[in-house]
């Protein structure tokens, strides 16, 4: 089990075991893509939990026209998914390997709620890759990822970048402006991981819709691994777990 989470660790570059040191956070690019559109293409530069740059073409096709927009070269997008799986990773090891090795637990009690301290913490590492945050248009609109491209995003565009399971994701929104005389009837959308058209919703004084979505993505092969030694690490906890209910039942029950 331990060195399952290692092997997990060693995937997000963690420090590691016993040196103090932490592994170089490669830079790694991936090519997004969609097997339903080739309107939007992407190369993104992935190193460690951020992204370093970013390349982006948008064909309109309405006009003809390609948009072109990357990341301004003094800036780096940080995925909070992936720091904070690295964190509850990190508290993991820390309290399967925070006790001396001649260390000996008194009770099966003491192992259970190791085990139940450990579950968690890889659990929440899991569900933070598997369960994308939902935003609504106003909080994506308000994202500093907006600001983080040169030239500066058309006021008619939103991005939104996130991890899902095992992939990158990357989403663009074409948006346009309803007119007052509009006779739809305007609803602003909730929140959710990826919008669809037709989604509306107010910024600063206008209300937009939502007209073309576009998503490509791609996968990361160390991530696809870290999700794998999540599952394989809980597997085991919990048939640890279930020996030593097990055994406590059997000397609970004991006849002489």
């Amino acid at each position: 089990m331990s060195r399952h989470c290692l092997e997990a660790s060693l995937r997000f570059t963690l420090p590691c075991s016993g040196t103090g040191t932490e592994g170089p956070a490669k830079q790694e690019n991936f090519i997004l893509g969609s097997c339903s559109t080739d309107q939007v293409k992407g190369v993104l530069t992935l190193q460690g939990d951020a992204l370093s740059q970013a390349d982006v073409n948008l064909k309109i096709p309405r006009n003809n026209q390609l948009l072109h927009f990357a990341f301004r070269e003094d800036k780096q997008w940080k995925l909070q998914q992936i720091q904070d799986a690295r964190n509850h990773v990190s508290q993991a090891i820390y309290l399967l390997a925070n006790r001396d090795e001649s260390y000996q637990f008194r009770t099966g009690a003491e192992v259970l709620k190791l085990m139940d301290a450990v579950m968690l913490q890889l659990t929440r590492a899991r569900n933070r890759l598997t369960t994308p945050a939902t935003l609504t248009l106003p909080e994506i609109a308000a994202s500093g990822l907006t600001r983080m491209f040169a030239p500066a995003l058309p006021s008619d565009l939103l991005v939104n970048v996130y991890i899902n399971l095992n992939k990158l994701c990357l989403t663009v929104y074409q948006l346009h402006a309803l007119q007052p005389n509009s006779t739809k009837n305007f609803r602003p959308a909730g929140g959710a991981v990826l919008h669809s058209p037709g989604a509306m919703f107010e910024w600063g004084s206008q209300r937009l819709e939502v007209s073309h979505v576009h998503k490509v993505e791609c996968v990361i092969p160390w991530l696809n691994d870290a999700l794998v030694f999540f599952t394989v690490s809980l597997q085991l906890c919990q048939q640890l777990k279930d020996k030593i209910s097990v055994f406590s039942s059997y000397w609970s029950y004991r006849p002489f």
